[in-house]
């Protein structure tokens, strides 16, 4: 059966900054200071507010030019109407300074010009640090130009491809993850599920939007994995109940129908979505015939057509296809995926991915990522039909994990002796809600989020080497989100050689800054 285990998100070791100044107390982001620096202590008390806040003034050398910006870091109350606490959710954020019009490439000089983008990753029960330190933050993780990171110590360098050129970034821990927690006394269930993920989200955002007067700024929202999901749900919600209109919508590796990427219940839609996904990973580990191995992408649109013609009907006519037939399909499927014709017979045609992961070189010993199916392993047990691990997770876990938890007290200055929760179970059970057909799906959500407001632009981005949410999966729920054509051209899909976290190829996260930035122009009218 294919499966959906939560995704990740983390943190990371960072340089001494030139300038820092911690308070408990919220103050104007954009402000600038050159007093030193201050550690803030733990216990500290809270605010007026209850949140616990420290402010720190940055710089960041880019592209020749000089960054300085404001990072805001602690955990904001979440109250009800009655002022009664309901949960602490974490959050980091950083402002460029309202001086930087000489030293950057945008000319922003006024508050309301300046983008701001609420970024979070997915799970559920994960923290946004995935997304921060692999891609969007002004600090990522050194992993090099290497698919496998190298051996502790790991350490931040200056993010070449940081999002902050082009917007101001609030990373976002909902309740459960990274420091974020339900207030004391209150159980955890009214923040874990679609819904009420969504409405929590929103409350905060809109509580960040109110306390540093951004409401009239151009808006976004920056989502992974099932951070899509979420990011599809506040498209509508943050519309009509908070009245908060976005400029854009930023999806990487998505997924808003689930029926795409699950088999239960003999849904055969997955295995026909996950093929050409298949046909990259064969390719990068050189097990296509020679043909196939010249051109990547001539070689996935040939995969493409195979899977949505004659695969797809193949699998429509179940037992009635005939031993000929089946025959014929395995060889193609064979050829297209580095896996033995009969192999696929004995899997009925039906290939799952956990499966795919380790036989594609079973002859090696080795098991191949499901997040990153460049990624291998060895096998701990050869004659298990699954992979009892995933080396593209276990290999980056702690790297995440090391970093965030240095970088936000060596640099950011927030303590704090909860554990920082970069992947986690406590939000389980996840309440998915009536879910119709059997399975969540948001996509209807988004397309009435942009028939309501057609000047929103969604960007999906997706990598071809993902084996949790394949590539073709996307295109599928693209195509049938049902908007009129006149709003088809609001939605843009780019494709990278890379994985889930595609961010962990160079190439793929300097293509993504370069995407990105023209995403967000294109969306605000620069």
């Amino acid at each position: 059966m294919i499966r959906l285990i939560p995704f990740l998100f983390l943190l990371a070791i960072c340089a001494p900054v030139q300038a820092q100044t911690a308070t408990s107390q919220p103050v104007d982001p954009t402000a600038r200071t050159t007093t030193r620096p201050a550690t803030s202590q733990p216990g500290e008390t809270k605010d007026k507010n209850g949140d616990h806040l420290v402010i720190t003034h940055h710089s960041l050398s880019l592209n020749g030019k000089t960054l300085n910006y404001t990072a805001t870091t602690g955990t904001m109350v979440q109250k009800d109407e009655s002022g009664k606490e309901k949960a602490d959710m974490f959050f980091v954020a950083y402002t460029l300074d309202r001086d930087h019009t000489a030293t950057t490439t945008r000319s922003t000089t006024r508050p309301s010009t300046r983008p701001i983008t609420f970024v979070f990753n997915g799970g559920p029960g994960a923290a946004s640090v995935w997304l921060h330190l692999g891609t969007a933050g002004p600090k990522r993780i050194d992993i090099g130009e290497n698919v496998i990171p190298s051996a502790p110590p790991f350490h931040l360098v200056d993010n070449e491809s940081t999002w902050l050129d082009e917007t101001d970034l609030v990373f976002i821990d909902p309740v459960g993850t990274g420091y974020s927690r339900p207030a004391q006394g209150e159980k955890g269930e009214q923040f874990y599920g679609v819904k009420e993920d969504i409405q929590s989200v929103a409350a905060f955002i809109r509580l960040y939007v109110t306390r540093y007067q951004r409401w009239a700024d151009p808006k976004f929202l920056a989502g992974e994995s099932y951070g899509t999901t979420r990011a599809a749900g506040l498209s509508e919600y943050l519309l009509e109940k908070q009245g908060i209109s976005l400029n854009g919508i930023v999806l990487i590796s998505s997924v808003l129908n689930f029926q795409t990427i699950w088999d239960a219940g003999g849904n055969e839609l997955p295995y026909i979505l996950y093929l050409p996904s298949y046909t990259a990973s064969a390719w990068y580990h050189k097990k296509l015939p020679a043909e196939l191995q010249n051109d990547l992408a001539a070689t996935l649109r040939e995969a493409e057509q195979f899977a949505l013609g004659d695969y797809a009907a193949a699998l429509m006519k179940g037992d009635s296809l005939t031993d000929q037939g089946r025959r014929a399909i395995a060889e193609k499927l064979s050829r297209y995926t580095g896996v033995s014709v009969d192999w696929i017979i004995k899997a009925k045609l039906r290939i799952d991915p956990s499966r795919f992961r380790k036989e594609l070189l079973a002859d090696q010993g080795k098991v191949i990522g499901r997040f990153d199916a460049r990624v291998t392993g060895l096998t701990s047990d050869p004659l298990a039909e699954e992979p009892d691990y995933d080396p593209s997770l276990s290999l980056f876990l702690p790297l995440y994990s090391a970093c965030l938890n240095d970088y936000v007290r060596g640099e950011l200055n927030f303590e704090s002796d909860l554990p920082y929760e970069v992947l986690t179970e406590r939000v389980q059970p996840w309440n998915f809600g009536n879910r119709g057909n059997g399975y969540l799906d948001v996509a209807d959500t988004l397309t009435r989020a942009i028939i309501k407001n057609p000047q929103i632009k969604v960007l999906f981005a997706s990598g071809q080497m993902d084996l949790a949410t394949p590539y073709l999966s996307a295109d599928y729920t693209i195509s049938h989100l049902g908007l009129p054509p006149e709003l088809r051209k609001q939605i843009t899909h780019t494709f990278y050689p890379a994985g889930h976290m595609l961010y962990h190829d160079a190439g793929s996260r300097r293509k993504l800054h370069g995407d990105l930035t023209e995403f967000m122009r294109s969306a605000t009218r620069q």
